[in-house]
This record gives C-alpha cells, sequence and structure tokens, in this order.
C-alpha cells in the first residue's frame, strides 16, 4: 500500500475516533474501541495534594466502594463503573458526578451467594459496562452471573439475563460492545466457548454462535477473556473475536460466522487493532504473539483442509514470535504508521505496522493491565502500583512527563473534552488543568 493511501486511512479513522471521545466516552477503550481520544488540554502532568502543596491538576478525587477493575465510561455529566464487595456476593454498578465527582449511585445489581474462585489480578468486577445516553440505559455485566440494564436516572433494573453461564476459572473478564440495537459478548469458558448478542430492548437473545473450530482438550486452556470489536471491511460491518486457539469474524447483525484464523494461544485479552486495511490481534498465553492480518468478505475460501471458513496463509502479513515481548493484557494502540504495544512486564514496543519490523524497545518499571490511550497526540501509559507515563510518539522512544497516583490502576482512563477521568484500584480522579 502506498504511503498517502495508509496517511488518509489513518486520517479518517482519527478524524472519527476525535469526533466521538469530545462528546462521550460510552464503552471499553472509547467510541472506536481502539483507545484513541482527540483530549487537546489534557494535562501530561499532574500532582496529589499532600502536606505541604495542593493538588495539580486534579479537580477532584473519589473514593470509590469495593474493588472492582472495570474502566469508567462516560455520558453527560455521568460516569458509571462497576464493583464487588463482602467478596465478591455484592455485584453492585456505581455513579459519579463529572462535574463534582459526588458518589450519585451505588446498587446492587446481583447478589452471589458463592462467588466463584477469581485470580489475584482479577476482580470480580471486571467487565466495563456500556452507556447508551439517548436511551437513558447503563448495561453492565459480570460473566457468568449475567448482565443487567439499569436506568441512568435512578439505578433501577430494567432488565436482566442469567441465562448464560459458562465457567471462567478466573471471574470475568471479557467486556461487552455497543452495536446498534445489540450487545455483543464474548463467552469463552472452560466448558463451553460462544459469542452472543443480546437485544437491548428486553435482554434477550439475539442470536448466538458456537466457535467452530476445535480447541485443546485441556479445560483452562479453552478459555479466553476477549473483547469484540466492530469494524467495517468493503462497506460492510465485521466483527472479530479472540478465543481460545482461534479469532473469528461474524456479522454483527446476525451472528453468522465470514470466517476464522487458527492460532497457537489461549486466555486471549487484548482487544483487536483494526489499522492499515489489517486486524492486529493477541494470540495470549502460551508463548505470546502478535498477529497482523488481512480480513475478507464472508467465506474465505482458504486451504484448512477444504473448509471455506479458514483465512488462507497469505493473508498473514507478518507475526511477532520472539522479537519483542508481547503483551497479555493491555491492548496495543496504532498511530500513522506504527503501532505501540506494551507487554505486562513494562517492555514498550513501536513497531511498523506495515511489516512488523521493530523500531524501538523501552523497558518500563512495574507491571502493567492497563492499555495505552492516545490522548491528545500523546500516549499515557498507567502501571499497576501507581506510575503514570506520557510518552511522545515516534521513532525514537521519548517521555513527556511521569507521574504518580495512589495505589496504581487496572482500568484503562476516559476522556471527554479536556478531562480525563482516571480509576485507581481504591478511587476515581478527574485530572484537568
Amino acid at each position: 500500500m502506498m504511503r498517502s493511501n495508509w496517511t488518509v486511512l489513518f486520517a479518517v479513522l482519527s478524524v472519527s475516533a476525535a469526533a466521538f471521545a469530545s462528546d462521550d466516552w460510552p464503552q471499553f477503550r472509547g467510541p472506536t474501541g481502539q483507545g484513541l481520544a482527540d483530549g487537546k488540554g489534557v494535562p501530561t502532568s499532574w500532582k496529589e495534594k499532600d502536606a505541604s502543596s495542593a493538588a495539580e491538576n486534579i479537580k477532584w478525587k473519589t473514593d470509590l466502594p469495593g474493588q472492582g477493575w472495570s474502566s469508567p465510561v462516560i455520558s453527560g455529566n455521568q460516569i458509571w463503573m462497576t464493583t464487588a464487595t463482602d467478596e465478591g456476593k455484592s455485584l453492585r454498578a456505581l455513579c459519579v458526578a463529572l462535574d463534582t465527582g459526588k458518589l450519585e449511585l451505588d446498587v446492587e445489581v446481583f447478589h452471589i451467594d458463592k462467588p466463584e474462585f477469581k485470580h489475584a489480578l482479577n476482580s470480580f468486577a471486571s467487565p466495563t459496562p456500556v452507556l447508551d445516553g439517548i436511551d437513558g440505559r447503563v448495561y453492565v455485566y459480570y460473566g457468568t452471573y449475567g448482565t443487567a440494564c439499569l436506568s441512568t436516572k435512578d439505578g433501577k433494573k430494567i432488565w436482566e439475563n442469567r441465562t448464560l453461564p459458562h465457567t471462567t476459572q478466573n471471574s470475568a473478564g471479557s467486556t461487552p460492545i455497543s452495536y446498534k440495537d445489540k450487545l455483543l459478548i464474548c463467552m469463552d469458558g472452560m466448558d463451553t466457548q460462544f459469542q452472543v448478542a443480546l437485544k437491548k430492548s428486553d435482554g434477550s437473545i439475539a442470536w448466538k454462535t458456537a466457535r467452530s473450530m476445535p480447541v485443546n482438550k485441556k479445560e483452562d486452556m479453552k478459555k479466553a477473556y476477549g473483547t469484540p470489536l466492530v469494524y467495517q471491511f468493503e462497506g460492510k460491518d465485521q466483527m472479530v473475536a479472540p478465543a481460545a486457539e482461534g479469532f473469528y469474524a461474524y456479522d454483527p447483525e446476525t451472528g453468522k460466522e465470514l470466517w476464522r484464523l487458527k492460532h497457537p494461544g489461549f486466555s486471549n485479552v487484548p482487544i483487536a487493532v483494526f489499522a492499515g486495511g489489517m486486524l492486529v490481534m493477541d494470540t495470549g498465553f502460551g508463548k505470546p504473539q502478535l498477529w497482523a492480518f488481512k480480513p475478507v468478505a464472508g467465506g474465505a475460501g482458504g486451504t484448512g483442509g477444504g473448509d471455506k471458513l479458514d483465512l488462507p496463509p497469505e493473508n498473514i502479513v507478518w507475526r511477532i514470535n520472539g522479537q519483542a515481548p508481547c503483551p497479555t493484557q493491555p491492548s496495543p494502540v496504532a498511530i500513522g504508521e506504527r503501532l505501540y504495544m506494551l507487554s505486562d512486564s513494562g517492555a514498550l514496543t513501536c513497531l511498523n505496522l506495515k511489516d512488523g519490523a521493530v523500531v524501538w524497545t523501552e523497558k518500563l518499571n512495574g507491571e502493567y493491565s492497563a492499555s495505552p490511550t492516545v490522548i491528545g497526540g500523546n500516549i499515557y501509559i498507567f502501571n499497576r502500583t501507581g506510575k503514570a507515563l506520557v510518552i511522545e510518539p515516534g521513532d525514537k522512544f521519548k517521555k513527556l512527563a511521569e507521574n504518580l497516583l495512589e495505589e496504581g490502576c487496572m482500568a484503562s482512563p476516559a476522556v471527554v473534552g479536556k478531562t480525563m477521568i482516571v480509576r485507581t484500584k481504591t478511587a476515581l480522579y478527574r485530572i484537568e488543568k
């Protein structure tokens, strides 16, 4: 692809993301699911109040009840998140006022007598909510325990769906996304693996499609914690989902499987990146790899033992396997002709998006779960113990600022206008000049 075509394509993606981000941040990774925000004017440095000085660029800080790693979502003057109290027995939804930081609503959505096992790095409330500002609804998901729709006015439950149990082993990690009148959710447990769409109107199942490829016989290698992504290919919407030993594409309207691609991993977490006409996806645990490949319209017509759903090998453009540490939790971001990926152990790598060549790798201190977010053209990165870095994208590593927030972050930030909302393990911050 010629350089001019890449430039035009990325410009289109950036403009669409910016147009949404200035108004609302309605779901995980923002309106496009790609972690891109216009965010001009969001500060690159901030400081909490201490005994000797006032807070710098922090408008308010609000302590949050319970524990939850879900990222904040924003519509109008409302910020929504989920949390869990009583050691996971009370699964709750929180609403904080954007202007004042006041905790306006704290409602129990589900009560669980015997919560499932939770991994030490997970919470009982990790999936990020979805906001539908027009209808005044917020949708919350707690894995095997169910999905619910609440009124954003008073937090009252409009509907619930608790008919889709699956064994996640480590508690829920997949996040729903919005598509027209549906919620799209990956449900990949040790016992059953499928993609489902729920009707926003009443929570009933619009469609449900089982994963079509056989996976490893070991139960704990059948699971995944993926979040779907909807993108346009050849003028039509496709939805791609990471799953154990496979990437799958579906028609988000009907659930029809369009194509699939076999890979060697499991427990996938990062959301896909769609850029330059390619999908970039992580294979998950085991031996993490990053794959870039070209999607196709329905019916791949590939080899795969004659199965027309399998992508042909020539559609795989490049793979990162050992050249640089690949992420297993943070999602990558694309800026221009570069892709930036962050490993859990703090290796930040800049890649040439066209061929996967490593431009540079820099080892950052700490461990990371939150995904890098592009705000105002810079990359914001938050680690698990409190460090927050701002990196200038380019062909050489350049750190613009280093900040500290108590407790550290497991969630990715949200951005509206010149405001960044950051959730730490115990509190919510509004960062703004």
